[in-house]
């Protein structure tokens, strides 16, 4: 007998019926002998809907008080689904019993709306386990020490699903999405994708961080830190599937490296199309200068991904960097206000149509010339590189927004990610 923990995502838990797909699904891993901890998003749309109801009477001054009662609305909607799968569950002849993130406790910190988890108490849960019950933990969400219920942020039940199989020491965590596993790269763009049958945690973490949507980053760093095994698989596959072949499905992000994933050089393609681009011309070539520019966009609460310092001539250099489109005109703002004024740069430049596209491999430790071939293939299109950036297992460009889909087209068909390793 196993400890699984089940994740279902919001478009798994759409409308009733597919709630009782669902709890058969759940029902069938639980007559196999192993004990079911399921952790399922809000319907599809739901938390939209509340948070639009919301904005509808927001004050005209935000402060902490409107955040925390954004998180006690917000939270409805896991605690409406998880009630429902509860009931479907009893349906099926199954003894079960649902807890909001509170009622566990899941105790996190008391950042609202972004909260995260600092320790899970599972003592009420293995209680209903050896009891024969299945238990449902409502995601995305949990407690903090002023006894305030806190979310986690967008995709924060992968979160959850995550912290509780550490928490339980599961034996995995199935994340049941509206795909099949993860792919070499977005089929829409391209549609040779293959899925993968096996990545390593590097790989899932770097492919997480660089735009590939499958999975939210914090639940793959949680699954880093704590070594748990998890699979992405199907929820629209049919719920009688063997549970045999179920349990092979999809994608396993592993830590164990074998020599078939060292073969693949390059594992996948990932791209994010909300890049922007910020170039301070100009300052000062002294020691310091990076962190007097970037110390204020820091504090801003602001993320700043690749980053370039050019070579000093006569006393001065040029600084660039990127950061998400979202925080771009606050970013200029921010650097003409507080820090232009005081370094003396000659100007500021801009540019809000860029997207990065990296490709990822642990292959990459071991061979040579992988950023050669990339820059090559790139040219050989016509794509100018304006960045790069690179780590032990992933090389990261930065180029013209409208070149994106023909540079992932262009790399996933040069390091042949359509055939699978031989």
């Amino acid at each position: 007998m196993a400890l699984i923990v089940h994740k279902y995502g919001g478009t798994s838990m759409g409308s009733t019926e597919r709630i009782r797909n669902v709890a058969k699904r759940v029902a069938k891993w639980a007559r196999a002998g192993h004990q079911m901890v399921v952790v399922p998003s809000a319907m599809s749309g739901e938390t939209n809907r509340l948070l639009g109801l919301a904005k509808e009477l927001t004050p005209s001054r935000i402060t902490s008080a409107y955040h925390r009662e954004l998180d006690m609305l917000a939270a409805t909607g896991e605690q409406a689904s998880s009630a429902l799968l509860a009931i479907a569950l009893q349906a099926e002849g199954m003894e079960s019993v649902s807890y909001a993130g509170w009622q566990v406790p899941v105790r996190t910190d008391n950042s609202y709306t972004k909260a995260r988890i600092e320790s899970i108490d599972d003592k009420r849960v293995r209680a209903d386990l050896d009891a024969g019950k299945v238990v449902i933990v409502t995601g995305f969400q949990g407690i903090d020490e002023g006894g305030n219920i806190t979310t986690l942020g967008r995709g924060g039940s992968d979160t959850s699903a995550v912290a509780i199989a550490a928490a339980m020491k599961a034996h995995e965590c199935l994340i049941y999405t509206d795909v099949d596993g993860v792919y070499t790269t977005d089929p829409r763009v391209v549609p040779e994708a293959r899925r993968l049958t096996t990545l390593s945690f590097e790989e899932m973490l770097e492919m997480a961080s660089l735009g590939s949507k499958v999975l939210q980053i914090r639940s793959v760093e949680f699954a880093g830190k704590y070594k748990v095994p998890l699979r992405v698989l199907s929820s629209f596959t049919s719920w009688d599937i063997d549970i045999n072949e179920e349990a092979k499905s999809g994608t396993l992000i592993t830590f164990e490296e074998d020599e078939q994933m060292e073969k693949a050089v390059v594992s996948g393609i990932a791209f994010t199309r909300d890049e922007a681009k910020i170039s301070v011309i100009g300052v000062p070539d002294t020691p310091g200068i990076a962190y007097q520019i970037l110390g204020a966009v820091a504090d801003a609460n602001i993320d700043v991904d690749v980053i370039i310092q050019n070579m000093g001539k006569e006393g001065k250099t040029d600084f660039s960097f990127t950061v998400n489109r979202n925080d771009y005109q606050r970013t200029i703002d921010l650097l003409k206000d507080k820090v232009l004024p005081q370094l003396g740069a000659e100007e500021i430049v801009g540019d809000a149509k860029i997207a990065k596209v990296s490709i990822v491999g642990i292959g990459m430790r071991s061979h040579v010339g992988v950023a050669s071939k990339m820059f090559r293939a790139l040219s050989e299109e016509g794509i100018n590189i304006k960045m790069i950036s690179t780590s032990e297992i992933k090389t990261s460009v930065v180029i013209d927004e409208k070149y994106v889909e023909l540079a992932v087209r262009t790399l996933h068909k040069a390091f042949e990610l359509d055939q699978a390793a031989a």
